[in-house]
């Protein structure tokens, strides 16, 4: 366990996995201990999870950013960096901590030589601002949409889901502090479709962007948009999975962001280098 002092009443925790030259920083509210940022570990990544401000066991927020919430955050991921020496870096994140990444791009794109976005992205604000966590917790919804389909003939699978689930379920209850965080959406500040998708073709570095055919809240619409707007960017959609991909089909989603990442390295390119014939 490492800390990260802010100020005298802000510390942000973080794990490392891994070790070596190839550094990945992740930023989320938390991270399931068997998912992507172990795997790239176990690859021959020097990952750094880094856990945001407002949620334990970094220290909690009383003050309400607004729709600042994203640009402090990424902000953090740069003070990160800084703390551990690392001028350059690839970023990965899934869901909200896609969202950290889009603010990233955009305010440190310098610093980052490739994204690995999961499930990223990011909503159409035309559907609103607000997170489906504090949805939920403020009565508005009972429950987000159905997260993942039904497992295809994957005994495997299914027997990950049930693993992932229970230790989601033996999890301490929130901080009210922690409760009472609402992050809302990545870019919400644009307020609107045009001006969102404006903003990411200004983003130059190499992005690989992973999601499922069936995720309800990163919808594939939703992503081939993201795509189209991007001027260096692979999609890969897989059929028959929801926004849980990255911890549903582990090996898969490290496969490609290995040798994507590799690729990056090698041309700063978004795909293989070329070879003359």
């Amino acid at each position: 366990m490492s800390r990260l002092k802010i100020d005298d009443e802000l510390n942000l925790f973080y794990e490392e996995y891994g070790s070596g030259d190839d550094i990945i920083i992740s930023a989320q509210v938390g991270f399931y201990p068997k998912g992507m940022a172990q795997a790239m570990a176990e690859r021959g990544y020097h990952v750094y999870c880094l856990t945001l401000r407002g949620f334990a066991p970094s220290s909690y927020v009383t003050e309400d950013y607004g729709d600042s919430w994203y640009d402090i955050f990424s902000d953090d991921v740069i003070r990160l960096a800084d703390h551990i020496g690392v001028q350059k870096f690839s970023y990965m994140g899934a869901s909200h901590g896609a969202g950290v990444g889009w603010h990233l791009m955009l305010r440190h794109g310098e610093r980052i030589n490739a994204f690995v976005a999961v499930v990223p992205g990011p909503h159409s604000l035309a559907e609103g601002v607000m997170s489906y966590r504090q949805m939920m917790l403020q009565g508005i919804i009972d429950a987000p949409p159905p997260f993942d389909p039904p497992v295809d003939n994957d005994p495997l699978r299914q027997k990950r889901r049930s693993e992932r689930e229970e230790w989601l379920s033996k999890l301490p209850e929130a901080d009210p502090r922690e409760k009472a965080v609402d992050y809302g959406r990545p870019l919400m500040r644009l307020r609107n479709e045009e001006a969102l998708c404006a903003e990411l073709s200004k983003i130059e570095v190499p992005t690989l962007i992973l999601g499922g055919i069936d995720d309800p809240i990163s919808t594939p619409e939703l992503m081939m948009r993201t795509a189209r707007c991007l001027p260096h960017c692979k999609l890969v959609v897989y059929s028959n999975c929801g926004h849980n991909i990255d911890t549903d089909l582990v090996e898969e989603m490290t496969d490609e962001a290995d040798r994507f990442l590799s690729s990056a390295a090698a041309s700063g390119k978004w795909y293989l280098p070329l070879k003359d014939q």
